[in-house]
């Protein structure tokens, strides 16, 4: 029974953490507010987990990624066009019609229209047996574009200037929080015992990545409740009602996005860690940039943030399982 028990937390462990991260970021947002006006905070976060999860990862994988850039390109096409479309889409036909919260329908936008994470689509790649080289290009391509992608997409769906996001600011701002942290880390590598030594502790360095991602919905947990009191305040709170839909829709726009990944690699006759890597990428959003549009660019819709953090947590509690379900259906296959 013991062991049976420890076996479910080692497994578990992670959705449990997520479950007390969200319990204390909402109901001590008050408490722990200075973290929510802390911008060096989540990009250190950002950085620790990106050389984190570059330091096991070696140059020639890298470079076969940019050789064989097919399954990088559809997930960056899926990540930022099609999701977008689709939840422009549910925008008119669903949330406009249904009368849904107009800062959470914005705050879906918002979400919609930011890159690709490395971090959690690394983390959920590997952990479910796919080709974790993928999501390095995807997060690379996505957001070194994002500082033009994402104010076009945002101005073309929402009709609302997003004058913060810049290009000189953006590209800084990217090679410090992106370019940097891997590079160190493929630097460290040159010394064959730090590269020795990754090699052999890759999933403790996943572990300790997971943990940073935590530290990042933490933040993001408590931005989201201090935004919920602010929109309390000010007479534009949002029944239970437009939170159902809203988490509902998040959801549907993620797993549909993760579905048409896989099984377009399967039609393009794409390898399975491929296929469950651009599944992962393509679908997957990065709540750092979600977070700072919603805060910075669209401050004055209190509830905007809160899609942004539903999307995250969502798309880490159903890939965790999701993950789970394909690594133990590859050691069967293995076996």
């Amino acid at each position: 029974m013991v062991v049976r028990v420890k076996t479910w937390l080692l497994k578990r462990w992670f959705l449990i953490a997520l479950a007390a991260v969200l319990v204390v970021g909402f109901s001590g947002a008050e408490l722990f507010a200075s973290l929510a006006d802390a911008p060096l905070l989540r990009r250190g976060i950002v950085a620790v987990v990106l050389f984190v999860m570059a330091l096991p990862l070696g140059l020639n994988a890298v470079w076969r990624a940019i050789r064989y850039p097919g399954p990088s390109l559809l997930a960056a096409g899926i990540n930022f066009g099609l999701l977008p479309v689709v939840a422009w889409g549910l925008y008119l036909a669903v949330m406009v019609p249904i009368g849904l919260n107009d800062q959470l329908a914005v705050g879906i936008l918002i979400a919609a229209a930011t890159p690709s994470t490395l971090a959690s689509a690394a983390v959920w790649t590997r952990r479910a047996g796919g080709d974790d080289t993928v999501p390095v290009l995807v997060t690379l391509i996505t957001n070194l574009s994002c500082f033009v992608v994402t104010p076009l997409w945002l101005v073309t769906m929402t009709g609302e200037q997003v004058g913060a996001v810049q290009l000189g600011p953006m590209v800084i701002k990217l090679l410090c929080l992106i370019v940097l942290p891997m590079s160190a880390a493929q630097l460290c590598r040159l010394r064959v015992p730090v590269r020795d030594w990754a090699a052999d502790h890759k999933s403790v360095l996943g572990v300790v990545a997971q943990c940073g991602v935590l530290a990042m919905i933490l933040v993001g947990s408590v931005r989201a409740g201090l935004s919920i009191r602010q929109a309390e305040t000010a007479a534009a709170s949002a029944g239970i009602w437009d939170y159902g839909v809203m988490i509902g829709l998040v959801l549907t726009i993620h797993l549909s996005m993760l579905a048409v990944g896989h099984l377009v690699g399967v039609w393009l006759g794409m390898a399975r860690g491929a296929r469950i890597a651009v599944g992962f990428a393509g679908s997957q959003k990065t709540l750092l940039v979600g977070l700072t549009v919603a805060v910075e660019d669209y401050g004055v819709l209190a509830l905007a943030v809160l899609p942004m953090v539903a999307y995250h947590v969502g798309q880490l509690l159903v890939d965790t399982l999701i993950a789970d379900r394909l690594r133990a259906a590859t050691l069967e296959a293995s076996h």
